[in-house]
């Protein structure tokens, strides 16, 4: 169980990005006095919050629903993650788990950040929402694993929220470098993920038999 709850937990900060959600977050609520910006990070993870858990609790029966396999759901999340994990290795800029520059513009016009592009596509970006649909649908139904993922996702959600009423003190503390860092070895770990599901999407699939 506490290797599940470390897979996950790492799964979900690896996709949400708490330090990179801090830094965007600095840099739009700036101008914000402290109490905004609480305000803001609060509403923006509920909301990020509700949006995963949705996926978390209906993403299957929503697969289902279009005739999408859970093989096929592995295999291209494995596509997924996987390229975030390398953008996260060589610490490149895309929209798997922060704004595209286009995004950034256009939320610098913005009075209310919380929804776009706070709680999506930063907190519950493509990668969030791939990743916590596969390691629900791993847990196969069992409470106490469903349970593990879903604590994992809050823990890394709680983090998330505390990195965005602190950005300004975790920019001078830790900064870009810092980082950086933390996102590399993180992305190294998704990466031996992404493969993991990847093989077993296409083993799920009979393609090989």
């Amino acid at each position: 169980m506490l290797e599940a709850s470390i897979i996950a937990f790492a799964t979900f900060f690896a996709t949400v990005g708490p330090p990179d959600v801090a830094v965007v977050f600095a840099a739009l609520a700036g101008d914000k006095t402290p109490s905004e910006r609480r305000r803001l990070a609060i509403r923006a993870t509920l909301i990020g919050a509700a949006i995963l858990l949705f996926f978390a609790f209906l993403g299957k029966p929503l697969l289902s629903y279009l005739g999408i396999s859970l093989a096929a759901l592995r295999t291209a999340g494995g596509i997924l993650l996987l390229l975030i994990a390398i953008d996260m290795v060589f610490a490149r800029m895309s929209g798997g788990t922060s704004t595209t520059s286009e995004e950034e513009a256009e939320a610098a016009d913005r009075d209310d950040i919380t929804v776009f592009p706070l709680a999506m596509p930063l907190i519950a970006g493509p990668g969030a929402i791939g990743a916590v649909i596969l390691l629900v649908a791993d847990a196969n139904g069992d409470p106490v694993q469903v349970m593990t993922v879903i604590g994992s996702l809050i823990a890394v959600l709680l983090v998330t929220l505390l990195l965005m009423i602190g950005a300004a003190q975790f920019q001078k503390y830790f900064g870009m470098t810092g980082a950086q860092v933390v996102s590399r070895v993180l992305g190294i770990l998704l990466a031996a993920l992404a493969v993991q599901f990847l093989f077993d999407g296409i083993k799920e699939s009979g393609l090989l038999i």
